[in-house]
């Protein structure tokens, strides 16, 4: 093997062994700081040695030993060593030259306790949402730094202050290194699924730059989002969650054309989207449905997902169906967002009148003020009505408000079809 080709193999490896490892190591330090910075410690020896020796045949099993020894002689710097090795168990008998072999298999046989710790450290709600949001990707998603500013369209040095300032903050506030119970585990997932699916959508649909699509980051969420339902297998609203991105993920090939514009939903090739995320995405949505608990906002998002998933041409689209769940959406987690997409169903469903009502509601909303699709909705709904003129000026809205040069173009070119829709409906008076 190359010195190129080992490099990109402990690249693979550090992908998807360097959450476990952090983890692990946090459990020993009680600072997800410090573990990161021994976890890298341990890249770093890989790199010096794996070109010479070659890839171990446990990668993962290496870089943790390596990564506790260190930790071990830190904590003996620190003077605390006696006192940590009473919290780990005094029937550990740890060996520090060479590698602690108990303490290894204790360490082992709960690494999956310590990933889900892990996760709730990383979206603990003492972080703002942009700080869990880089740390996140960060320790459980083994993205570089410059990754995550290219995914956000922010600096690197933007990225690098927000996982500082998350650790700092992390270790001020003392933040125990367990999962939660009763209502703050509650609240607590609920910030951890609000960030994996945060992540999502910024892949999903950027809210800015060239790109429509940054499949990275839609990976790296379904690649937590499934790693969290192995973890919590009695969640539905993980599930729900997980269902509700296999399946958005599954129509990516088909939302944008030849020349990078997004293509509506109703418009795609629905042969290019990918049965086997559908097929993942449903059977989720059936494990949260068979936990019969009361359907949370993931679980009824995943159902509304699954309706256009199940529908084998845009017309085939039970509207009335999904205008219903939207309503139960409204009563479990209200949002004027919601609302939107509620009217749109409705005017799928019931026709663009009717929709358009809903819309007029919601014009005067605060938080709606700067939101591009508002008046793309509008607009598409006044273009239904023959209402080519008004359809133009809303299109034109909604493109000096979005941040996205490909969906500007996208809603540039609707305005220009309204225009020459409108010039054709109103011949010149002579």
């Amino acid at each position: 093997m190359t010195a190129s080709d080992t490099h990109r193999a402990i690249d693979a490896v550090w992908r998807i062994e360097s959450a476990r490892v952090i983890a692990g190591l946090t459990r020993l330090v009680r600072d997800v700081g410090q573990a990161e910075e021994l976890a890298q410690d341990a890249l770093v020896a890989a790199l010096e040695q794996w070109p010479q020796t070659g890839v171990p045949r446990n990668p993962g099993a290496w870089l943790m030993a390596v990564g506790k020894r260190r930790a071990i002689d830190l904590i003996r710097r620190k003077e605390r060593f006696d006192r940590k090795l009473d919290e780990l168990g005094h029937d550990l008998a740890v060996d520090v030259e060479g590698g602690a072999s108990d303490l290894d298999a204790a360490l082992e046989d709960t690494i999956e306790d310590d990933l889900l710790r892990l996760v709730f450290i990383s979206c603990h709600p003492v972080l703002s949402t942009e700080a869990r949001v880089a740390l996140t990707l960060r320790v459980l998603g083994g993205l570089r730094t410059d990754e995550i500013a290219r995914a956000f369209l922010v600096s690197e040095s933007t990225v690098a202050q927000r996982i500082v300032r998350a650790k700092r903050t992390l270790a001020d506030a003392r933040v125990p290194f367990e999962v939660p119970v009763g209502n703050e585990r509650d609240a607590r997932l609920s910030s951890v699924l609000e960030v994996i699916y945060l992540v999502f959508n910024e892949g999903y649909s950027a809210t800015a730059g060239d790109d429509w699509l940054r499949p990275t980051l839609c990976d790296e969420a379904l690649r937590l989002g499934r790693v969290l339902a192995e973890l919590m297998p009695k969640e539905p609203e993980v599930h729900g969650l997980v269902g509700l991105m296999e399946i958005q993920a599954s129509r990516s090939a088909a939302r944008v054309g030849p020349s990078g514009v997004p293509v509506l939903l109703l418009e795609q090739d629905r042969s290019r989207w990918d049965q086997m995320l559908i097929r993942r995405g449903l059977a989720a949505l059936e494990r949260a449905e068979a936990l019969g608990a009361a359907p949370g906002p993931y679980r009824l998002q995943a159902a509304i997902a699954a309706c256009h998933a199940r529908a084998r041409t845009a017309d085939d689209t039970d509207w009335a169906h999904i205008a219903a769940l939207y309503e139960s959406l409204a009563h479990v987690a209200p949002s004027p967002i919601v609302e939107l997409n509620r009217a749109v169903a409705v005017g799928m469903a019931f026709g663009p009148a009717t929709g358009l009502e809903l819309v007029d509601a919601l014009t005067g909303e605060p938080s709606l003020k700067g939101y591009h699709l508002l008046p793309s909705v509008r607009g598409d709904l006044l273009a239904k009505l023959h209402r080519f003129a008004e359809a133009r000026a809303e299109f034109e809205r909604a493109a000096s408000l979005t941040r996205n040069r490909r969906e500007r173009t996208l809603l540039l070119e609707r305005a220009a079809n309204a225009q020459a829709a409108a010039t054709v409906s109103s011949p010149p008076t002579t």
